[in-house]
């Protein structure tokens, strides 16, 4: 004969086993006084054989209140992974869980959101969300949205974010302290982010009083954006060849240096590179890339706060939180050759 699968335990089931209530079991199991000791001994007794697990989304629908936290994020972009994992530990110290759903090719941010929206979490973190305003007003109608990593001026989307321009800016200091006057900078894609980070090249480029040098060169997010920047970069002669580039983010500038190391341009001896994020991907030993860390653990402890504190009704929006970056040297940069 066959058995199927055996069905999960359930809350009536703890309480035939334990000869009580199903009300004294929930009272039990949630550590509400009333039952004996003598009672509550035999109904986790009775759990315990029976492998009886909560079920937590019946446990939200009755209380039309849930603890989860939905986060979307792209997988293919190594600095989500490290904000994805700070958000989850500062979830878990408030007492939340974290559910998430990943942004691809064939499921835009709109589908994640609906993803986690059926999942009915109390509130969603986007990172880096991409998508017009209005959508994410649309879905922040629905449920508590939080952006994390995009700046934008709205009355149904929370925002936090780290110093762009104030992190580019550290990037130039360094470089120029270093002994750099010719510093290009790799541009992103486009959206709020790369406005912001590019307008802070320029400014702190004119704070040094190298304005007249200020190069900015087509480039984007990944890799092979960074490889593709690349003879833009070095294509100039003499004294218009840079001696520093900045790029947008690390993914960027680490198609750089792969392009040009190919084309046999040693980095920091010929040209130094700073990155921006402080990836995992920055980190590894053998690219070891100078670069703006951004405060990951700030980051995810203001988005969680804010997402906790709009789904408790506990509080408007607010303004935007701003988490100041920081610069970690490594050894891409250099002062100048000859």
């Amino acid at each position: 004969m066959v058995h199927g699968n055996p069905s999960r335990p359930r809350l009536g089931d703890v309480a035939v086993a334990a000869g009580v209530s199903t009300a004294t079991v929930s009272l039990v199991l949630r550590g509400v006084a009333g039952p004996s000791v003598a009672t509550a001994q035999r109904v986790l007794a009775a759990a315990e054989q029976l492998g009886y697990r909560p079920d937590r989304a019946a446990s939200a629908l009755a209380s039309r209140r849930s603890r989860t936290i939905g986060v979307a994020l792209d997988l293919s972009n190594p600095f989500h992974a490290d904000l994805t994992l700070a958000i989850q530990d500062a979830a878990l110290r408030q007492g939340h869980e974290v559910l998430l759903a990943t942004v691809t090719a064939r499921q835009d941010e709109n589908a994640t959101a609906e993803t986690l929206l059926d999942s009915r979490c109390a509130a969603l973190i986007l990172l880096g969300p991409r998508g017009p305003v209005p959508e994410l007003e649309r879905i922040g109608r629905q449920v508590p949205v939080v952006a994390l990593g995009r700046p934008l001026i709205s009355e149904q989307v929370g925002v936090v974010r780290s110093a762009d321009d104030t992190g580019i800016a550290l990037a130039v200091r360094h470089l120029v302290d270093l002994g750099h006057r010719r510093i290009a900078y790799v541009d992103g894609p486009p959206g709020e982010v790369a406005d912001i980070r590019r307008d802070g090249y320029r400014r702190a480029m004119a704070d040094a009083g190298s304005s007249r040098w200020t190069r900015v060169v087509p480039g984007g997010q990944t890799e092979d954006d960074g490889r593709a920047a690349a003879p833009a970069v070095l294509r100039a002669s003499g004294r218009s060849v840079p001696t520093a580039v900045v790029a947008f983010n690390d993914r960027c500038a680490v198609g750089l240096l792969a392009a040009c190391a190919e084309a046999g341009v040693g980095a920091p001896a010929d040209l130094s590179v700073v990155g921006f994020d402080d990836s995992a991907l920055a980190r590894l030993p053998q690219i070891g890339l100078t670069t703006v860390a951004q405060d990951v653990r700030s980051l995810g402890e203001h988005a969680v706060a804010a997402a906790v504190r709009r789904a408790s009704g506990d509080g408007e929006i607010g303004p935007e939180v701003v988490v100041p970056p920081h610069l970690v040297v490594r050894s891409t940069t250099a002062p100048p050759g000859r």
